[in-house]
């Protein structure tokens, strides 16, 4: 299909394909633009950090209940450093990168691991044989029952929502990330963006605890990040984890199919919209990943399709919480008690 016909043709007969030729358009950034949301986030999360702090001689409930609210600044700090990691925040690479890179000391992620790791996730996101790095471990039905008693207790533990956002994301934020797993024999920039990010914590840590002692850290650095964790690996999951969403073996996997199949539009209100940075139109996301965070709501206002496509409310996103396995004959994730209901004791 040429791109001329595609540009002409009514939007509900476009491939996922061809919605990348329709995207391209909305992929330049503003410089300006770009400034100003990093200077709106960052400002904010700044004021209420040296609040929190000040507040620490008033009540420690009120110093934690900023450092909670903090955290929401946090996730949208991670939404901005995540653009940079797909060269969509601005135009000179190098920029965006350092960018990135002082972002991720706050995020707790070093920045060249985490672009590696998350590019190998839009690579290959719903290809059954290329699990394993940078996404929700899923298992299908037939994989499950072949598994061992012990196998499915620690796969059945590792999706109890206890693990997967409570425990899970502190681990994943303040522990794994410390070291560039995934890629531990990739080279020595990888190490050095581990290492590196590390120390930069560690010199901010120690000099926090100089100035005001552990309560800073146990009551603002720890909630604030802890809540900021949670929200994203929330995201991430609702993202990619529902009923419909898209898996297939590799001979019938296409990348944008994958794309705008796999990945929800999760429907937020405003506030909440603004406060992840748009980072809910996933499936515009993953079709184009060079547009903008701030661009994404022009794509929907301009291709009505897209905006009805692949819709999630937050009512319906609490369901998924509850899905855990790829059926590959019916072609939609389900939970322990569907499979078992379909396929008899697991």
């Amino acid at each position: 299909m040429t791109a001329e016909k595609t540009a002409t043709e009514p939007a509900q007969t476009r491939s996922a394909r061809d919605w990348v030729q329709v995207l391209a358009k909305y992929r330049e950034p503003s410089t300006w633009r770009s400034i100003f949301e990093l200077a709106v986030t960052l400002v904010p999360f700044l004021l209420l950090w040296v609040l929190a702090w000040m507040s620490l001689s008033v009540s420690y409930w009120l110093t934690f209940a900023i450092a909670v609210l903090n955290g929401a600044f946090l996730v949208r700090i991670f939404v901005i450093q995540h653009d940079c990691g797909h060269a969509s925040y601005f135009n000179n690479r190098t920029a965006q990168d350092w960018v990135g890179r002082v972002l991720g000391v706050l995020t707790l992620t070093p920045y060249d691991v985490w672009k590696r790791t998350h590019s190998i996730h839009h690579s290959h996101h719903g290809n059954l044989d290329k699990r394993g790095i940078g996404d929700v471990m899923t298992l299908t039905v037939e994989e499950y029952r072949a598994r061992s008693p012990m196998g499915r207790l620690l796969y059945r533990l590792y999706r109890n929502p206890l693990v997967l956002f409570v425990l899970g994301p502190s681990y994943l934020f303040i522990l794994q990330n410390r070291l560039p797993f995934g890629l531990m024999k990739s080279g020595w920039r990888y190490w050095t963006s581990a290492m590196g990010t590390n120390a930069i914590i560690a010199i901010g840590l120690a000099l926090m605890i100089w100035a005001g002692g552990l309560m800073p850290v146990l009551l603002i650095y720890l909630p604030t990040s802890v809540i900021a964790g949670t929200i994203g690996v929330w995201l991430f999951y609702v993202q990619h984890q529902f009923e419909d969403t898209h898996w297939a073996k590799p001979e019938d996997w296409q990348v944008h199919e994958a794309a705008l199949e796999g990945s929800s539009h999760y429907v937020l209100p405003a506030p909440l919209r603004w406060l992840t940075a748009n980072i809910g139109i996933h499936h515009v996301h993953h079709l184009y990943s060079r547009i903008p965070f701030y661009r994404l709501p022009e794509v929907l206002r301009d291709n009505a399709d897209l905006a009805q496509a692949q819709r999630l409310t937050i009512w319906e996103s609490f369901r998924s919480v509850n899905l855990h396995l790829w059926d590959e004959k019916l072609q939609k994730l389900m939970s322990f008690r569907e499979a078992r209901q379909l396929y008899g004791a697991l």
